[in-house]
């Protein structure tokens, strides 16, 4: 539950690096929705040549699955940025305003610890398929380097927003939780 009032999108104020953060996160989700767009168009286009012209596919499943995946991974810091995800705001609104910001400051450092390992290992494996040359083993042979890219991208960027998050909070530009003080 949150505040009428309260706003659906991270706020920038006059920060430059909210700002650009905020604009990279948007971009991120623009080009999220073109995945997911792409993944569609593909669906149609291997359901025409499958049953209509009764041919086989050889890349528009594994390419489909590619697709969804990074959209869900390059999507992550928009859904951030917009408050996408389920917010159980209970605690915080039993907490004093003091309280409820320390929480805050609390639950957005130990994400972003989290979600920076998972840059770490991420991009180590990215590095991993890049560096040794691995391809899928299907008759398409990806790169893999390309699809497994959307992993450090995907959480690098995620980890920018809640690192945004973190200072807008710091420096009062938004409210913890969104919540105003009671």
């Amino acid at each position: 539950m949150t505040d009428q009032n309260s706003t659906l999108v991270a706020p920038s104020g006059s920060n430059l690096f909210l700002k650009v953060v905020a604009a990279l996160s948007t971009l991120a989700g623009w080009l999220s929705a073109a995945m997911i767009v792409a993944a569609v168009v593909i669906t149609c286009q291997m359901i025409f040549i499958r049953f209509v012209l009764n041919g086989s596919t050889i890349w528009q499943t594994e390419a489909i699955i590619y697709l969804v995946v990074s959209a869900t991974l390059i999507g992550l810091a928009y859904v951030q940025r917009l408050r996408g995800h389920v917010n159980v705001d209970l605690v915080p609104l039993m907490l004093s305003g003091r309280i409820r910001w320390i929480l805050a400051l609390f639950t957005l450092t130990i994400s972003a610890v989290i979600i920076a390992i998972i840059v770490w290992y991420s991009y180590e494996h990215w590095h991993l398929a890049y560096s040794r040359g691995w391809k899928s083993d299907t008759i398409w042979g990806v790169r893999l380097w390309i699809p497994y890219l959307s992993l450090p991208v995907g959480f690098g960027l995620l980890l920018l927003q809640l690192i945004a998050d973190l200072v807008a909070i710091i420096l009062k530009i938004e409210k913890p939780f969104g919540l105003e003080d009671a």
